[in-house]
């Protein structure tokens, strides 16, 4: 396996600190507001990354935390006259909820910084005595010019930052670039104990010391959006190198932003579809096809054609598990054994893409092949046995990638008979050259999204 590691910029082997073990690490969102499909698309991304690792045979543990502690929960809070953890709270179990219906696998661990406290001022503590933070008024910074590789993620040098980098000045800073490891608290705002006075940690520190607490001190993914490149990512390894004097991790993955009309979809910004919107307008796996044929890297376009687009390969693999005709007479030995040789190179063809910095776009070629050739086995005349271990790799290889077509089709079976019923009664009133009724017949289930199609061999049928 190879994959892209920011912090190099080059496609590197993939090898874990620990043989069969991955730790990775993914930084989830600020819950301050309704959570949009750009949250949705970065959780998608690492689902799939993971579910991936697990079929190459890793053990997994995949933390992602919950920031519930920040300046604009706090803000998002008063606006609204509530308590801040009530709000950070409702709006957590609201992405949960999403997490489940995009077919996400639950993390191995959630933290949540509030949570997280002890761990968080001991992590401080010891910056403060190695010299790399300092105390100033019941604030706590970190010396950027102490850490001699700092930029090393983003390709800074501390000297453009500070002249290219919107800062907030503050006189009582070292280094206009040093960042906050703690808060001194502000009246009406949440507070904790601490050797510098009440407070709250900064941002970045939380993520540090959730890591380390849950994962230890080197870890093997460290992921995220592109945006938090610089300056959270960054951060973040300063004070974890720093602390430990270890290398915090050995392979930072990024994933690109979700576009809507050309630019990043942001709450900031105001553009964004939330969650809630997409889901009721479209199926959940239109969102990690998106995503599966863009590539986890690439900036993901938005756009209701784009999604159609999607929704359509989604029926196309959906339609590779089609049932073969009742009356299917069986497929000649050589279409059998070309379906048996296009089954081997699917699953070597989608390895090989997965492998390659999990290129799930060719990857989904791969799938598309296979679909094709199980549709032309079923027009030759398969039989549901001819046809049955490539659909269960079909089955299979679509489940590593996380799509629901499986379950999809399952939610319609409980109609499957009265469908079939219907069918039957169409084939007796074409019997009877009744061509206007069943004409009606095949109209009225297409209305209802089933598919009929009329061969020599009978009639079969499937969900549009």
């Amino acid at each position: 396996m190879k994959v892209y590691n920011t912090l190099s910029r080059k496609v590197e082997e993939f090898q874990t600190l620990e043989p069969g073990k991955v730790k990775m690490y993914v930084c989830g969102p600020t819950v301050y507001a309704k959570a949009h499909i750009g949250h949705a698309m970065s959780a998608l991304v690492f689902d799939i990354i993971r579910r991936y690792l697990e079929y190459r045979g890793y053990e997994v543990r995949h933390v992602m935390n919950f920031t519930d502690v920040d300046d604009k929960i706090i803000l998002r809070a008063q606006e609204k006259g509530v308590d801040p953890f009530k709000l950070g709270e409702m709006y957590i179990h609201e992405f949960e909820k999403h997490l489940q219906d995009f077919n996400i696998l639950p993390a191995t661990v959630n933290p949540r910084a509030t949570r997280e406290m002890e761990q968080i001022i001991t992590m401080i503590q010891g910056l403060v005595e190695k010299g790399f933070a300092y105390d100033k008024d019941g604030d706590v910074y970190f010396r950027v010019t102490r850490d001699s590789q700092y930029g090393k993620l983003s390709g800074r040098r501390i000297d453009d930052m500070q002249s290219g980098y919107r800062i907030e000045v503050d006189e009582r800073k070292e280094h206009p670039m040093d960042f906050a490891l703690w808060k001194a608290a502000k009246p009406g705002e949440p507070a904790w104990d601490s050797p510098w006075g009440k407070g709250r940690p900064g941002w970045h520190i939380e993520c540090s010391a959730m890591n380390l607490n849950h994962l230890g001190e080197q870890i093997d993914i460290h992921g995220g959006g592109n945006d938090l490149v610089f300056p959270h990512h960054e951060n973040e390894i300063a004070q974890s190198e720093s602390y430990t004097g270890k290398t915090f991790a050995r392979y930072w993955i990024h994933n690109g932003m979700l576009q809507l009309s050309g630019e990043k979809m942001s709450k900031s910004v105001g553009n964004l579809v939330t969650i809630e919107e997409f889901l009721e307008n479209h199926p959940a796996d239109a969102l990690r096809m998106l995503v599966l044929n863009s590539g986890y890297r690439n900036p993901l376009s938005f756009s209701d054609e784009i999604l159609a687009q999607a929704e359509k390969a989604i029926e196309r693999l959906r339609s590779g598990l089609k049932p073969a005709p009742a009356a299917a007479p069986g497929a000649a030995q050589s279409v059998v054994d070309a379906l048996a040789h296009q089954v081997e190179t699917a699953e070597s063809g989608f390895v090989q893409s997965m492998d390659d910095d999990f290129n799930s776009a060719g990857a989904l070629a791969q799938l598309f092949d296979l679909v094709r050739g199980i549709n032309q086995a079923r027009a030759d005349g398969a039989t549901g046995a001819q046809l049955s271990a490539a659909q269960l790799k079909l089955r299979q290889l679509t489940t590593v990638l996380g799509l629901s077509l499986e379950k999809e089709t399952e939610t319609h079976q409980e109609v499957d008979g009265f469908v079939n019923l219907l069918i039957e009664i169409r084939r007796e009133l074409r019997a009877n050259k009744l061509w206007e009724l069943s004409d009606s017949v095949r109209d009225r289930l297409a209305a209802l999204g089933v598919v009929l199609e009329d061969s020599k061999e009978g009639t079969s049928w499937h969900w549009k």
